[in-house]
């Protein structure tokens, strides 16, 4: 599944080739998540301004029309997008186009969990009711060991688990996840509302770093995950945990444990990662 910092990949990589584009047409495929809620042809005219990331939503401004607004995206579980001058053809999982005089951004979507939907504002609905539901980012200026630590306050699940549900913090997915809490020494297992103040610091800590360094490596790509250009990320070859099951540690030496935590994995090192 396409975490922040692959979305965030995806936003930069076309960004500054969408942006002042006219649209020149709009192509709908079979239906995604939710319906786009807005008549295509009327966003034929408009202009692209500038895109933009809210934890792994984005959003392309479009003025010029009879209503200034713009497109919310979300890639789902399996979706990328990318933008071309001379696309081929669209093929069976290719389910929105946006075509401009610059080319075309298209959105393909094998599993269908993705979405466009227009909005006529960021703080409008249906955009502000899904943006509301998540928690700060990682690099937030407000994103630190305090916030972290009032926020998983009182809650007995686990603190891997705390971390993906995204109400704290958003973006860090599951691998992302347990690389944070091996950096922070921070089992996996452990209740959320035990983690001190000491420990909520660390982690916060490397989470910053963690999503810096998967922005640095262009994203993870288990399976399906490119950017706008078509290119692959490979943070996952320079994972400390994730996938290294029976591995020793890099630190230690102990062999590297799997787990299933809501239906994920979660890979961490029993003796370097305290409870």
């Amino acid at each position: 599944m396409p975490e922040l910092p692959e979305v965030e990949v995806t936003r930069q990589s076309f960004a500054e080739r969408i942006a002042g584009a006219r649209v020149t047409a709009v192509r709908l495929g079979k239906p995604l998540r939710w319906p786009l809620g807005h008549e295509p042809q009327a966003l034929v005219g408009q202009r692209v301004g500038d895109a933009s990331r809210r934890g792994k939503y984005l959003w392309l401004p479009l003025s010029g029309g009879p209503a200034a607004g713009g497109l919310l995206m979300h890639l789902g579980m399996s979706g990328s997008l990318a933008f071309r001058e001379d696309p081929p053809a669209p093929g069976p999982h290719d389910h929105f186009e946006l075509i401009t005089d610059r080319g075309v951004l298209r959105l393909t979507d094998p599993r269908r969990f993705g979405a466009v939907v227009w909005s006529d504002a960021l703080d409008a609905e249906p955009a502000a009711k899904l943006l509301s539901r998540i928690g700060l980012e990682p690099f937030d200026i407000e994103f630190h060991g305090p916030y972290l630590h009032e926020g998983l306050r009182g809650r007995r699940v686990a603190v891997k688990q705390a971390i993906l549900a995204g109400d704290v913090v958003v973006g860090a997915g599951n691998i992302y996840a347990c690389e944070a809490l091996f950096l922070a020494g921070v089992d996996p297992r452990m209740a959320a509302g035990k983690l001190s103040r000491p420990r909520a610091a660390k982690l916060a800590a490397a989470l910053r770093q963690v999503l810096g360094e998967a922005l640095e490596a262009g994203g993870s790509t288990l399976r399906d995950f490119k950017d706008a250009h078509g290119v692959a990320g490979s943070f996952q070859m320079q994972a400390r945990v994730y996938g290294r099951e029976g591995e020793p540690c890099r630190q230690c030496g102990t062999k590297i444990r799997r787990i299933v935590q809501g239906q994920r994995s979660t890979f961490f090192c029993p003796s370097c990662q305290k409870r």
